[in-house]
């Protein structure tokens, strides 16, 4: 049966990296028959600029029939003065509400050969391998109420809202825990407990769920002391399982341990298995259209693709040892290159990867 990838480049830098993630798919595809098949969608700005929506219909309807989804990256200073009820950012928080994609993973892997890369030194991060399990569709982001408002006084007030049910926190739980099963059986939880009522439930939660996985070791930890050890000492992490806004800010921080954001993949995925894949980072407007953003963390999202909604592990594990042996070769984009090592362009660091899948 055919596999239906939609596929949202985005702004940005995203057409230049989702265009070599194609690239690698279109190869494994001929040489594996894989039998995918692809639809371009719009998304975020390149969606208001269309339709005056960041989430076309037309782009719903599509990523809904089909059986996972690609995105690039959305946003960038063309369309800040809009109302922020039409931003690119509301086109992939809709997304993500629409489909019900609740679990994020978001892994932070340091290749060997990028230690140096690093801003922190490589006893520190040398070998690290740790997997963020965010919760994407509730918490602040999606809480209500939410807005500006006058006062009497007459000055403004912004507000949001923190939210959490006790069916939504049980199923990132489970989530997280099924993650740490396949890996090395530990999981901290991180919360501010101390001070925010909603993330006391949060904890209270977690440690029933653990009790369904007695091979799983729960630990927890607050927010501000987690952010810290990350930088001190990462590799005692193994599964981090957090809310929508600490996993989002935390996710940022583990992705400047391996070297670069260019560098790390992510899934979002619903109960079934259905998911989007997309690199973590931004659209980086001031490189956008110049050939030189790393479109690694893309091609690694296919390859989370493959093994998270197709179950084509094979198919993975080449494309991430395809990855590593590029690497081995000295190919660096600009933002991991480092002396001694030859820097090359998006489409060029593309070629290096299905070079290697060449074998």
């Amino acid at each position: 049966m055919t596999k239906k990838i939609a596929v949202l480049p985005g702004d940005g830098i995203g057409p230049e990296i989702v265009a070599e993630a194609i690239r690698v798919l279109e190869f494994l595809n001929a040489d594996m028959g894989l039998d995918l098949s692809f639809e371009n969608g719009l998304i975020g700005g390149a969606g208001y600029d269309a339709h005056s929506t960041p989430l076309p219909e037309q782009t719903l309807s599509l990523c809904k029939q089909a059986d996972a989804v690609l995105l690039g990256a959305v946003g960038g200073p063309k369309w800040e003065p809009l109302e922020h009820a039409v931003r690119p950012e509301r086109g992939l928080l809709g997304i993500r509400s629409e489909l019900q994609l609740f679990s994020n993973l978001r892994p932070a892997i340091l290749y060997p050969q990028l230690a140096d890369a690093s801003t922190l030194k490589p006893d520190v991060v040398s070998g690290l391998d740790l997997m963020i399990v965010r919760e994407l569709t509730g918490g602040i982001y999606f809480g209500q109420p939410r807005g500006v408002r006058a006062l009497k006084n007459g000055e403004k007030q912004g507000f949001n809202t923190l939210v959490y049910s006790e069916s939504e926190i049980r199923r990132i739980a489970h989530s997280a825990f099924l993650t740490a099963q396949k890996r090395n059986k530990k999981v901290c939880s991180v919360d501010k407990a101390n001070v925010l009522e909603c993330t006391e439930l949060w904890r209270e939660v977690m440690d029933e769920v653990a009790k369904g996985y007695p091979d799983v070791m729960l630990s927890h930890m607050y927010v501000d002391n987690a952010a810290m050890q990350l930088v001190r000492a990462p590799k005692q992490f193994d599964v981090m399982v957090t809310t929508n806004m600490f996993g989002d800010i935390l996710s940022d921080t583990a992705a400047m341990l391996t070297g670069s954001i260019g560098m790390l993949p992510s899934a979002s995925l619903d109960e079934q298995g259905k998911g989007m894949y997309e690199p973590i980072h931004g659209s980086a407007p001031d490189i956008a259209g110049k050939n030189l953003a790393n479109p690694l963390a893309t091609i690694l999202s296919v390859a989370m693709m493959l093994r998270y909604t197709f179950g084509e592990a094979i198919a993975a594990d080449r494309i991430e040892k395809a990855v590593d042996t590029a690497l081995d070769t000295g190919v660096r984009t600009s933002d991991i290159h480092s002396e001694g090592m030859q820097k090359v362009s998006t489409a060029q660091m593309g070629d290096a990867v299905i070079n290697a899948l060449k074998g």
